[in-house]
């Protein structure tokens, strides 16, 4: 796990595409604007393939419909994805509520083709509406990105740190369930050092160990 501070060696992405039209996506689209990012937002019932051709693509829908995705527009594109499981939202899902898995994995085995990070997920919306700042300001939040190729997570890195946010690398899309509800990390509005260290201590966490024994790897 590596902090992703090279994002200053890859420039941000010029267009990003938004699906949902939510408080969090529209935070999500003020922020890529303030930052110079061309968006282009889709919402349910617009014709989302102008979303789908950016650079990058934010999903910021209601996790419990990820299947009404448009995933053949969504083959080769990097995705991101930013969506939660809320049972009173979503309904009982299973599928959703697995501790093998991460949300983002089952995310990305529907979007077969496509290149899935896990980002902006855990910060609130308070966060994300009043604490983006330029780099060094002493304000300013981490937000954890997860992703199995390094090259993704480095593209969504610096896209992370031109809307305000310091980047922090948590390695492959199944360590994204370190930062899924109801993680220590979920919603804290921690600073990048204080996610590092809440990333090192997830296995001894009481989420941590749910996780370890579902997949066979408690001690």
């Amino acid at each position: 796990m590596d902090d992703a501070r090279d994002d200053d060696q890859v420039a941000a992405p010029r267009t990003v595409g938004i699906l949902g039209a939510g408080r969090v996506g529209a935070v999500l689209a003020r922020l890529a604007r303030d930052a110079g990012i061309e968006v282009r937002t889709a919402s349910s019932g617009d014709d989302p393939a102008a979303a789908c051709g950016a650079d990058v693509v934010i999903l910021a829908i209601p996790l419990g419909r990820y299947r009404t995705l448009p995933a053949s527009l969504l083959e080769g594109r990097l995705v991101v994805d930013a969506m939660n499981y809320w049972w009173e939202l979503d309904g009982a899902r299973p599928d959703l509520d697995d501790p093998r898995t991460s949300t983002s994995e089952t995310v990305a085995a529907f979007l077969d083709g496509a290149r899935v990070v896990k980002a902006f997920n855990h910060a609130s919306v308070w966060e994300l509406e009043n604490l983006a700042h330029p780099v060094g300001h002493p304000d300013r939040r981490g937000l954890a990105v997860a992703g199995d190729d390094a090259g993704d997570r480095r593209v969504v890195a610096a896209l992370v740190g031109a809307m305000g946010f310091d980047p922090v690398d948590a390695g492959s899309l199944a360590s994204g369930v370190m930062f899924e509800p109801p993680t220590d990390i979920f919603g804290s509005d921690a600073t990048a050092e204080e996610l590092r260290e809440m990333l090192a201590r997830f296995p001894r966490s009481q989420r941590g160990r749910v996780v370890a024994r579902a997949r066979g790897e408690a001690g």
